[in-house]
């Protein structure tokens, strides 16, 4: 991590956040530049970035531009990704010594994101969804590479669960291989991103961001790895 530290770019905004023990809250690039179309995703990334503010946190939106990784982006990086949308490199885990090697644009997905954040010393996350074990794994091996990063990299990640088109069952037996503590807020059920209740029984549920905090305090004292947060979305919103 000493390497990629060097390599980094932080914004003020977020330099002095940290520096004074401030909360900061990690937020991903994919969805900026493969999730919405343009201008949609820069004025939602925008407006995520003020939920987060006016809660007293400070956002620290994750990219590379041109091989260097970037924690908190200006509003003008913001506008550049947005426009630029898919044709910025997507990056995960493997890709960002490529990306980086390149000196070319990426925008980070979960588990890039996770690295770059603890890089940066940023313990939170939140991010819409995580990706997981895909239906007919059997003969695909097609697995995110999301669920191998909560084992090893020591993040909190807050999201609203993961796609029902993915098999949640195996996903979390995968997340329980790698030793993540899941936690649903408020309800027994992990959610499906896009409903607040999927029909499997989530490990671990908890009743209030202080219970959460405290488990993610634990997990980081004893030197494990991630931590998943599901907080449902509202039913309403269903």
């Amino acid at each position: 991590m000493t390497g990629f530290s060097s390599r980094m770019q932080m914004s003020r905004e977020v330099a002095q956040a940290l520096a004074s023990n401030k909360p900061v809250v990690a937020l991903e690039s994919t969805i900026l530049c493969h999730g919405m179309p343009y201008p949609s995703n820069v004025r939602t990334a925008l407006e995520v970035e003020e939920i987060i503010r006016s809660a007293g946190a400070v956002p620290a939106t994750i990219a590379i531009i041109g091989g260097i990784p970037h924690v908190g982006l200006t509003r003008k990086e913001i506008e550049m990704l947005g426009r630029e949308g898919h044709k910025v490199k997507k990056v995960s885990r493997r890709d960002l010594a490529y990306v980086v090697a390149s000196r070319v644009h990426g925008a980070t997905t979960v588990s890039a994101t996770m690295i770059l954040a603890h890089a940066a010393g940023v313990r939170v996350f939140v991010t819409g969804g995580i990706g997981g074990v895909h239906r007919g794994v059997e003969s695909t091996w097609d697995v995110s590479t999301d669920l191998r990063e909560l084992g090893r990299t020591p993040v909190c990640v807050v999201c609203a669960g993961v796609k029902s088109i993915l098999d949640i069952p195996k996903t979390l037996e995968y997340l329980e291989t790698e030793g993540v503590p899941v936690m649903t807020y408020g309800q027994k059920d992990f959610p499906s991103f896009f409903t607040a209740s999927s029909g499997v029984r989530s490990p671990m549920t908890v009743g209030s961001a202080e219970q959460a905090a405290a488990v993610v305090g634990a997990q980081a004292d004893l030197g494990l790895g991630g931590t998943l947060v599901a907080v449902p979305i509202p039913r309403e919103h269903q």
